[in-house]
């Protein structure tokens, strides 16, 4: 993936799992308090999946994805694990599913530089198409009703 490759890479990853971090809270304005799973919708997008892994009272683990019908199997893409740490207000990603010509044996900094990089764009792409979860929403009870 193309993009900002900066050299001082343990620096801005903190940066980037900071900014990440504020992204989820307008994504999520009640991330101690969402549901097991949610779904939010944006008009003329993919509907946008939230799993609630793992809650404890300084961690949040969860799981985003968009979810592309194909078929009669659906296909969850990106299906990322992001740990959101409540009390250093960071979240950064665990893992996501493997992507062609990713090298396996990458250098662990720039795996985790890519993954975070790419978690920020994303989320502005999520907030850009309005996509909300737990708030409510004009015509509907809310953006993320349960799924």
């Amino acid at each position: 993936m193309g993009g900002f490759e900066p050299e001082e890479k343990s620096y801005w990853l903190a940066k980037v799992c900071e900014a990440n971090y504020d992204r989820l809270l307008r994504l999520i304005p009640d991330l101690g308090g969402m549901a097991q799973s949610a779904v939010a919708s944006a008009d003329g997008k993919p509907s946008l999946h939230l799993a609630m892994l793992e809650h404890s009272p300084h961690t949040v683990t969860l799981e985003l994805s968009h979810r592309f019908s194909l078929g009669q199997q659906p296909l969850l893409e990106p299906a990322v694990k992001i740990r959101v740490y409540l009390d250093a207000r960071a979240a950064e990603v665990l893992s996501d599913r493997p992507r062609p010509g990713e090298a396996p044996g990458r250098e662990l900094m720039d795996r985790k530089w890519t993954l975070n990089y790419f978690l920020s764009r994303w989320l502005e792409h999520c907030l850009a198409s309005n996509y909300r979860f737990g708030i409510a929403c004009p015509g509907r009870e809310s953006c993320g009703e349960a799924a």
